[in-house]
C-alpha cells in the first residue's frame, strides 16, 4: 500500500487551519513591540506543527513517524500557551481564545488518533 501523502492526512489540513489562524490572529491583535517575542514564537511553534507531521509523514517508517507526531503534539501544545498569554496580556479576547482552543483540540484529537492508528498498523491490527 503506498503511503499516504502528509497534504491528504486530516490532521495536516486542520493543522495548517490552525496556523493560517494564527497568522491571521497576530497580523489583527498583536501590538508591533510583540513583533520579535510573542508574535514570532507563536507563528514559529504553529509552523512546527504542520512542518513536523510533514517531515514524519516522509520518513516512511512508523516509529520515526510517531517521533515526530510527539514534536508536532509539544509543538500544538505551545502553540496554545502562546495563545494563552496574549489573552493575559489582552491582546484577544476570551472569544477568540476559547475559538482557538477548539482548533487545538480539534489538532489533538487528530493528532493523538494518527499516532495510535500508526502503532496498531505496526503490529498488524489494521
Amino acid at each position: 500500500m503506498k503511503p499516504k501523502a502528509f497534504t491528504d492526512l486530516d490532521l495536516y489540513k486542520e493543522a495548517r487551519k490552525l496556523r493560517k489562524s494564527v497568522r491571521n490572529l497576530v497580523n489583527s491583535n498583536f501590538p508591533k513591540e510583540e513583533k520579535y517575542r510573542l508574535t514570532d514564537q507563536i507563528i514559529r511553534s504553529s509552523r512546527s506543527v504542520t512542518a513536523n507531521i510533514a517531515e514524519g509523514n516522509g520518513r516512511f517508517y512508523y516509529l520515526e513517524n510517531i517521533k515526530f507526531c510527539r514534536i508536532a503534539r509539544g509543538s500544538l501544545e505551545e502553540t496554545l500557551e502562546h495563545l494563552i498569554t496574549a489573552y493575559d496580556e489582552k491582546y484577544i479576547t476570551i472569544e477568540i481564545l476559547k475559538e482557538m482552543k477548539q482548533q487545538h483540540e480539534i489538532c489533538m484529537r487528530l493528532i493523538n488518533g494518527y499516532m495510535n492508528y500508526l502503532k496498531k498498523s505496526k503490529k498488524g491490527e489494521m
